[in-house]
């Protein structure tokens, strides 16, 4: 059904969607705890192992799209020291931002060895790295429910406009499938995410020559 090419392409994105998705969730976790709610580490959120953070078809998605998500980290705004909206404001962004420096690192470390006599599989990886990253990082940022960026814009509008956030909560996933079939995010978040991979390295690769 799948041939060499996919099971090749497979390989070489695995260690970047794991990355992409355990470290994005654990910085939800530990935003969250460090606001003051235990609630991630209780439920075994705070670590960076891919197993405690794996949605079956979020990952699915993410393997066969590159866009996707995983289980949302569990939180208590309650439990938060000062303003609660804020605080999910602050733990909504914690993940992109999470993926996004990721994929910085990745850029610097692609900038130092790509001109070294290794394998090409591993600039390869490297290159997944830096684009399912920003990828995973994008697609969460769309302001649509469970993804990041509907608390974002939640944090964001007057309280008396939550409800159009709340309301979108039972449609949400249906959205995002909708989104991903009709081919919105190939059309429009690809071309972000292959401009900001090359901004990336061609940035680093500046600190790099030093």
């Amino acid at each position: 059904m799948f041939g060499a090419d996919f099971w090749q392409d497979l390989m070489l994105s695995l260690p970047a969607i794991l990355i992409a998705i355990s470290f994005h969730e654990f910085a939800h976790g530990y935003v969250a705890y460090k606001l003051g709610d235990p609630t991630p580490k209780f439920q075994g959120r705070l670590t960076t192992n891919p197993v405690a953070h794996l949605d079956p078809i979020g990952t699915l998605m993410l393997i066969f799209a590159h866009f996707g998500w995983a289980k949302p980290v569990m939180v208590n705004p309650l439990n938060f020291r000062g303003d609660k909206k804020k605080g999910m404001l602050y733990v909504a962004l914690a993940g992109p931002l999470t993926n996004m420096l990721i994929a910085l690192i990745g850029a610097i470390l692609y900038n130092l060895i790509r001109n070294l006599p290794i394998d090409i599989f591993f600039i390869i990886a490297l290159d997944y790295l830096i684009q399912i990253n920003i990828g995973f990082a994008l697609f969460n940022l769309i302001p649509v429910p469970p993804l990041d960026g509907s608390k974002i814009l939640a944090g964001i509008l007057p309280y008396h406009m939550h409800d159009l956030i709340y309301q979108l909560e039972a449609y949400g996933p249906l959205i995002l499938i909708l989104i991903i079939v009709s081919g919105v995010t190939d059309k429009t978040l690809w071309p972000i995410v292959n401009y900001l991979s090359g901004l990336f390295v061609n940035i680093t690769g500046i600190f790099a020559i030093f």
